[in-house]
């Protein structure tokens, strides 16, 4: 089983559960963070760190958010490896409670 990133990381990437991951399972994109299913040991140190409530364990992703599960598997092998915390964008709180944000994913 793996982490998976969701809908609520987008515009958001504060980073947190970016240094708690002991197998550097996480990858940076423009906006959103992904995780690596390969590299993903399942620890479950991840989702307590998300300010946002993004990450899920895959057998309990929200089925409306499903479509992430896909996502985190194709963009990080597309993707660099994030070991530290990144700065997140200045608005990111704007951005935490606004829902239907796939659209707005950005992949380069």
């Amino acid at each position: 089983m793996t982490f998976v990133v969701t809908e609520n990381c987008i515009k958001c990437k504060h980073g947190d559960c970016v240094p708690v991951c002991p197998a550097d399972a996480f990858h940076e994109g423009p906006n959103f963070l992904v995780i690596n299913p390969e590299e993903c040991i399942d620890c479950g140190l991840c989702e307590p760190e998300c300010p946002v409530n993004a990450i899920f364990q895959e057998d309990e992703v929200p089925e409306d958010q499903q479509v992430f599960i896909a996502i985190n598997e194709e963009l990080s092998t597309q993707w660099p490896v994030i070991t530290e915390k990144c700065e997140p964008p200045a608005d990111a709180d704007d951005w935490a409670d606004v829902d239907n944000k796939l659209l707005l994913l950005e992949r380069e």
